[in-house]
């Protein structure tokens, strides 16, 4: 079987990696972190002109083909930068969910602003009690004469306080947990009685508290049918799990390139600690884990793309290997740095808080295992 790059897709490739080596470099990069946007303004319009925001649609929409396989090359180099503009939020998320869900007017509206880089969205579907489970929704939405009416509390929102437009899964129909009656709507971040507590996470990138208070949306704003959201809300994150492991496998190669160079450069007992048995082992189980979470990545990015039944547990089985292999990597990496390793000056410990993250995303290493099990 070929797993070779196609020559589209090694051009993306080496436009992304010159980027990270020559204009992201980690003084940026924290710098950016640092402002009231949480990222740069000049990295995200950089990625409109060249084209890397239309990765995630098909040809129809205006974008480069939408494939799985396109969206792990971007995001594996995107990994390797620690990359924090929101890419994962508004193209990934935001714009899967026009493209899947959406009308024709909603996605010739839309889908243009997030290729352009004028639109940011966020998607805001986890709720407090809800951990990991996407039919725990609470929030309510009551049709009326003008469309619907919205209330709830939404947390720990991705883009949310940067976001223009906010899609909300709401109740339309049954009680909590129900896997029926859950529909999704396009709201305006400043509309009335939508109130946003933006925040930063531990790895530095940014969420939002999103509370819902009586909120009236038009009928045009539902996001398709209404009741049936559930299956859509699922593939989409599907997708933006595959994405975060994909920038995982990048962050998991830089912190293990890190962590070897430095052993090379630290002198203990007159030698350089490269030479101790016990790290070089260490440091060989690093790779082994990264390759092996690169050749599960690349085998869920197949799944999807052919669409097959079994393509939820390939990535359910990803998630759950990548996570496992993110925490081994990272804390490996820490330790084997010493006491720098968890300072903020250092970028190893940056790496790690990352990694950290993205095993808590859509489902930690136990829930996955778990989720593979079900399938």
């Amino acid at each position: 079987m070929d797993f070779s790059l196609s020559d589209e897709q090694q051009m993306l490739q080496d436009s992304i990696a010159r980027f990270v080596q020559n204009d992201y470099d980690f003084d940026s990069r924290a710098k950016s972190i640092k402002t009231d946007l949480g990222y740069s303004a000049d990295h995200w319009k950089l990625f409109a002109d060249l084209g890397w925001l239309m990765v995630p649609f098909t040809e129809d929409e205006g974008g480069l083909g939408g494939s799985a396989a396109d969206l792990m090359v971007v995001m594996e180099e995107f990994g390797k930068g620690i990359v924090i503009e929101p890419f994962l939020a508004t193209a990934i998320i935001g714009g899967g969910l026009i493209s899947k869900a959406g009308n024709s007017g909603q996605k010739e509206s839309l889908i243009g602003g997030i290729i352009d880089g004028s639109l940011q969205l966020a998607f805001a579907y986890a709720e407090p009690q809800s951990r990991y489970d996407l039919s725990n929704v609470a929030t309510t939405a009551k049709k009326n004469t003008d469309g619907y009416v919205l209330s709830g509390h939404k947390a720990v929102v991705l883009n949310g306080a940067n976001a223009n437009k906010i899609i909300v899964s709401a109740r339309t129909f049954g009680q909590p947990s129900d896997k029926e009656g859950i529909s999704l709507f396009i709201v305006d971040a400043t509309a009335t009685g939508v109130e946003i507590q933006g925040y930063r996470t531990q790895d530095g990138g940014r969420a939002a508290e999103v509370r819902l208070e009586n909120v009236q949306v038009g009928a045009d704003q539902l996001l398709g049918g209404e009741n049936r959201a559930l299956p859509i809300i699922e593939s989409v994150l599907d997708r933006a799990t595959l994405a975060i492991c994909a920038e995982a496998v990048g962050a998991m190669e830089v912190a293990t390139a890190k962590t070897v160079e430095y052993t090379k450069t630290r002198v203990q007992f007159g030698v350089s600690i490269s030479k101790f048995q016990a790290l070089q082992h260490r440091m060989a189980d690093m790779f082994i884990e990264q390759q092996q979470a690169k050749s599960i990545v690349l085998m869920a990015a197949m799944k999807l793309d052919q669409a097959g039944e079994d393509a939820s547990k390939s990535v359910a089985a990803m998630k759950s290997l990548v996570g496992r292999a993110s925490k081994k990597i990272g804390q490996e990496a820490v330790q084997i740095h010493g006491g720098i390793g968890v300072t903020d000056e250092l970028d190893v410990g940056h790496y790690f808080k990352r990694m950290t993250m993205i095993d808590l995303m859509f489902g930690n290493s136990d829930y996955q295992t778990q989720r593979f099990t079900a399938l």
